[in-house]
């Protein structure tokens, strides 16, 4: 990295808005014509790049770039428009899975995947250690931040979050043949 390109950096980590600004309206179009080398529509890529600069300016203080701030702003938009790809492809293929069952007039089969999966999602949640079951159904069902579940249960933030991230890993492990299913139910196509 340059050191005109450490100076932008640092002024943008500083909360510079101008800077920003300045980078924002340097790449903007050249990483919409970046990420619209991968997606369909200019709008689909005109989101990611807006994105990847809200994203980037959230979390400018904990930035660390080894390279060039463009490159950094090339690697991600490229890294999310493979996740929108990713997404979507998902999303097609249940799509179809569920429109050749609906189609079969199967309502009640789509009624019942939903309560295998609860049942599914309830055995997942047996095979999580106590701590991790009990930070996970506070956060998840009760809808508690990590903070009060700290509070209640007396430790710290660090370790809910340490265990949310255990009781995620091991919860999508356990899942992972019903994650189409889960999207779906979660964006509303049954």
């Amino acid at each position: 990295m340059d050191l005109n390109e450490k100076h932008i950096l640092e002024a943008i980590k500083g909360g510079n808005q101008k800077e920003f600004e300045m980078l924002f309206r340097k790449l903007y179009r050249p990483l919409c014509l970046h990420a619209r080398t991968y997606l369909q529509s200019n709008d689909e890529a005109e989101e990611v790049v807006q994105s990847v600069f809200i994203g980037f300016w959230e979390k400018r203080n904990q930035l660390v770039i080894d390279t060039s701030v463009s490159s950094y702003l090339y690697r991600s938009v490229r890294n999310h428009t493979l996740n929108v790809l990713k997404h979507e492809k998902v999303k097609r293929k249940y799509t179809g899975y569920v429109l050749n069952h609906n189609s079969e007039g199967s309502i009640d089969h789509a009624e019942m995947e939903s309560s295998e999966l609860e049942i599914k999602i309830a055995d997942a949640l047996q095979t999580l250690p106590e701590q991790c079951r009990l930070v996970f159904t506070m956060s998840r069902y009760r809808e508690m931040k990590y903070a009060e579940i700290a509070d209640e249960l007396g430790i710290s933030i660090k370790t809910v979050e340490n265990h949310m991230g255990k009781a995620l890993r091991m919860m999508r492990e356990e899942l992972k043949d019903y994650l189409p299913i889960i999207l779906i139910l979660m964006n509303g196509f049954l």
